[in-house]
């Protein structure tokens, strides 16, 4: 053995696994904000379509009432689905460095990760 080597106990181990267990199970919840971020952000550029297809069906002047609370309604939104990607980006990056910094320090990790 050499003098750098470090011996892993099983109990070392299996806190190694649970640790990345963690990790990916908190990576698994950034991409479902971000799957949840996409489909916010959907939702306006669909009320934008039908608002465009059915505009020679009413007169702008006519329906301003309901029509400026709607855009920004849709630019609320809009704000949120971006928030929410940027959010999930961010911590998916950050667990990515995470589990490359676990993969460095065990080599046994990094066979199963690869």
């Amino acid at each position: 053995m050499k003098k750098d080597e470090v011996v892993e106990t099983p109990v070392q181990a299996d806190f190694v696994y649970d640790q990345i267990q963690l990790v990916l199970a908190e990576k698994r919840t950034a991409l479902s904000t971000m799957r949840t971020g996409i489909a916010v952000f959907a939702l306006p550029i669909s009320a934008f379509s039908v608002l465009i297809v059915m505009s020679k069906y009413y007169e702008p002047a006519r329906v301003l009432p309901w029509l400026v609370p709607l855009l920004a309604l849709n630019l609320g939104l809009i704000v949120l689905g971006c928030y929410l990607i940027t959010l999930a980006v961010m911590r998916i990056r950050r667990y990515d460095r995470h589990i490359q910094t676990l993969k460095l320090k065990h080599a046994e990790l990094a066979q199963l990760l690869d």
